[in-house]
């Protein structure tokens, strides 16, 4: 199955790194245009010259509509894809020690600046467009030590998600999740899993691998064509069956 994606325009927040990279290159590499947002740090040159870079805060309500007007004017005046990548764990914090300030920051930078990117794309998506929320398999088994606010706001994504897809079915727009389990080499991991947990997690893998950024990547780019255009609503499970085990 062949997924062409010319002339179709795209944003992928947080989109330097991993995951996001990987869904940069691939739906670049599929004929789409692409923006691709970075937090704090200069993005490295992509392979493919049809992404280019910005700075956001996702957590930025006003910069986040600053930033995707911007976008839309790079892209030519429309997004039709996007894919709301920004997020993470910001720290392995035990419930009974956390600070409101911690709580806020982990809900922020991935329930909040889902939303807040949302809201502002909309305002220049065409009918049947495409919006890919990043979630997690934390969601859905609660998260390892001292990440269950970060398993909430990957919930609150999902339920999100859900009310989405109801919203703009009207409008052919389709809204779904992607809830990655272990994907490996990430910084995601580096920093919170040590090595032995991690070489544990992969142990139990009934696929008898941990997942890579571009298994993630490929469904991203799949629910973004047309192939996807009856699929809304949904949570797609990449966790090489981990989940059940």
């Amino acid at each position: 199955m062949e997924i062409n994606l010319s002339g179709k325009t795209a944003v992928v927040t947080g989109g330097n790194h991993g995951i996001g990279r990987a869904m940069c290159e691939m739906l670049a590499d599929s004929g789409a245009t692409v923006v691709a947002t970075y937090y704090s740090s200069d993005p490295q040159p992509f392979k493919n010259v049809n992404i280019s870079g910005m700075q956001l805060d996702a957590t930025d309500s006003g910069q986040v509509s600053t930033v995707m007007a911007a976008a839309a004017e790079k892209l030519g005046g429309k997004i039709d894809i996007l894919i709301n990548n920004a997020g993470g764990l910001l720290a392995r914090v035990e419930t009974s020690e956390m600070s409101d300030e911690h709580f806020h920051k982990v809900m922020d930078v991935n329930f909040s600046s889902t939303f807040y990117c949302t809201r502002e794309a909309l305002k220049v998506m065409p009918d049947g467009g495409r919006i890919i929320n990043l979630s997690s398999l934390a969601a859905q088994d609660g998260g390892g030590g001292g990440s269950r606010i970060y398993a909430a706001s990957k919930g609150a994504v999902i339920s999100f998600t859900r009310g989405m897809a109801k919203e703009l079915g009207p409008r052919r727009i389709t809204v779904n999740a992607i809830a990655p389990g272990f994907i490996a080499d990430t910084a995601f991991h580096n920093t919170f899993t040590p090595d032995n947990v991690q070489e544990m997690i992969v142990g139990k893998i009934p696929v008898g691998r941990g997942g890579h950024v571009d298994d993630v990547a490929s469904s991203a780019v799949y629910l973004a064509s047309d192939h996807a255009s009856f699929i809304t609503g949904e949570v797609v499970e990449i966790n090489g069956g981990l989940y059940f085990t």
